[in-house]
């Protein structure tokens, strides 16, 4: 089974995301279930806006919806009862609640992780057993890894290989940054959202170097594929970046896909997928 990690459902008529006024219009809408082309794959509802009643709307999808194994919700994580909140969550979730990620791209301050308002919460989601899942680029690489210094245990997922600055083509200091969060072994990351990161135009091949330096930090059994659908839509479809990964993939960390494309994520979320029942015995 493959498990799309990273994917997106929005309805700007319900809740407010401030984003997207700022984002190409073809994304200003709605985006749910019916919009998506046909897909048996399964996946994982991330948040995409600061509100925790985007979180509920996100189980009530996956409640409607096949296939939806689990959502990263939003909480607020310096509020004096975030713990309680983080509580709240993972008992309205009845399950679903799988990991918890504040928009840490959207702050100004690029300390913010660093802040001690925040220890309480972090360690909240490592004794709940959630994931925190880093919306994060390199402004903020340092203060992760002195987030994660504080926190042993905590299960963190970087979103979309930390945002390289792909299109400006500036490499290396992500990839030193990168690979010194890498080197904490509860740190995972998606291959996710690279290619909304090149010109509208550029040449896709333009993400095949820090691919490739993510399947070496991080190693294919730390390295799970999401679509970033809808975002993804600006530059191509669902199946064609499901196909570029595939190739990436099988380029840069062979004998994985596997768990690259659904394993991995199964592991790291700790998801109840389910399991096909065995044919009879005589069938062929």
């Amino acid at each position: 089974m493959i498990i799309d990690a990273h994917r997106h459902y929005w309805d700007p008529s319900r809740l407010e995301y401030g984003w997207l006024a700022h984002a190409p219009v073809a994304l200003q809408r709605a985006f749910l279930p019916p919009d998506l082309d046909p897909t048996t794959d399964a996946c994982i509802l991330v948040q995409a806006a600061p509100d925790e009643r985007e979180t509920l709307f996100l189980f009530d999808i996956a409640r409607r919806t096949d296939g939806v194994l689990g959502v990263i919700g939003w909480v607020d994580m310096e509020a004096d009862n975030a713990t309680q909140r983080i509580a709240a969550l993972a008992e309205q979730g009845q399950g679903l609640l799988r990991g918890i990620r504040p928009m840490v791209q959207d702050i100004p301050d690029t300390e913010w992780l660093a802040r001690p308002s925040l220890d309480r919460a972090f360690d909240c989601l490592r004794d709940h057993g959630l994931v925190f899942d880093a919306l994060v680029d390199n402004r903020h690489l340092r203060a992760l890894s002195q987030r994660l210094a504080q926190h042993t245990g905590l299960i963190t997922v970087v979103d979309h290989g930390a945002k390289p600055n792909i299109a400006d083509g500036q490499f290396a200091s992500w990839a030193s940054a990168i690979a010194r969060v890498a080197q904490v072994p509860d740190v995972s990351c998606k291959l996710s959202g690279l290619l909304t990161l090149i010109d509208a135009n550029g040449d896709a091949s333009a993400i095949d170097p820090y691919a490739a330096h993510l399947f070496e930090s991080f190693g294919g059994q730390r390295v799970m594929w999401g679509s970033d659908w809808p975002v993804l839509t600006t530059h191509a479809t669902y199946e064609q970046w499901k196909a570029r990964a595939q190739t990436l993939t099988r380029r840069f960390a062979p004998h994985h896909e596997a768990a690259v494309f659904g394993a991995n994520a199964a592991t790291i979320y700790s998801l109840a997928t389910p399991v096909p029942a065995p044919a009879s015995e005589g069938m062929s």
